[in-house]
């Protein structure tokens, strides 16, 4: 019962990537007994700042890869949680965009390329595109500065639509990036429900709120007295596809009745 047997630490001011380190030295400095950190660089952040304090992840990328954990199964040390399995959602999303825009030949490609976790969902989309028969067009976007730059890109590369990719960074400017692929009448598909929110065309993720509740279960477990090292990282369960219907009008699209079906949910 928080304010009886549990105090939540929020750490203060704005929460800015290269404010992560100090934020998590000054937990450690609080002596809590857990620390749950999400996105790559506020876990990275909290592994730096201590080796003792279990830490659990809501929202993670690719965990092996980055060293977070030694395996899903033992993930050894003082990490665990849940991961986002983004690399294998990408090639889903290029298949839902061509089902949607059969017609499509050529996808431009949003990504952050500093993101630890671009490689792998690039790798993922390109094998998805072999597949699909389409080009890809990879767009970076290294900053705020560099969107409407990538959109400007994809016209003159004469992309059909746009995908993309899982990124902190991407979310942070969705609303920009909505409104940008919709004044370029690019139909679009996200990683995260928020852009679809947002006035976007699709999204296909997991239940982010879903990840957070089941994170609640790791820091009950650890508070118990488990071992993060001893808990196995576990892998989405739910998830969205979320469509906005008023996009897909003024784009003038019909989203297939096979895609309909699927959908979690339908923004009228």
């Amino acid at each position: 019962m928080e304010g009886q047997n549990l105090t939540l630490v929020f750490p203060p001011g704005e929460v800015r990537p290269e404010r992560l380190p100090h934020l998590a030295a000054e937990l450690v400095s609080l002596k809590v007994d857990v620390i749950v950190a999400a996105t790559s660089v506020a876990i990275q952040a909290a592994k730096e700042a201590t080796k003792t304090i279990p830490i659990v992840m809501p929202v993670s990328s690719e965990p092996v890869e980055h060293g977070f954990v030694a395996s899903l199964a033992r993930p050894g040390g003082n990490i665990t949680g849940l991961t986002l399995v983004s690399s294998e959602l990408s090639g889903k999303r290029l298949q839902l965009l061509k089902t949607v825009v059969p017609r499509v030949s050529r996808i431009a490609v949003l990504s952050n390329p500093t993101s630890s976790g671009a490689p792998l969902q690039m790798r993922a989309a390109e094998v998805a595109a072999r597949t699909l028969g389409v080009q890809l067009q990879f767009l970076e976007v290294r900053g705020p500065d560099d969107v409407e730059t990538a959109f400007e890109a994809a016209t003159k590369g004469r992309a059909g639509a746009l995908i993309a990719l899982d990124d902190p960074l991407l979310f942070t400017h969705r609303v920009r990036i909505v409104k940008l692929a919709a004044k370029s009448r690019l139909p679009a598909i996200y990683g995260f429900s928020g852009f679809v929110h947002a006035g976007g065309l699709m999204a296909y993720a997991v239940s982010v709120t879903d990840m957070y509740r089941r994170a609640a279960t790791y820091v009950d477990k650890i508070l118990k007295g488990a071992k993060p090292g001893d808990l196995p990282v576990e892998q989405p369960t739910k998830f969205e596809l979320v469509i906005n219907m008023k996009t897909a009008k003024a784009l003038g699209l019909t989203i297939p009745q096979t895609v309909l079906l699927r959908a979690t949910q339908v923004i009228e």
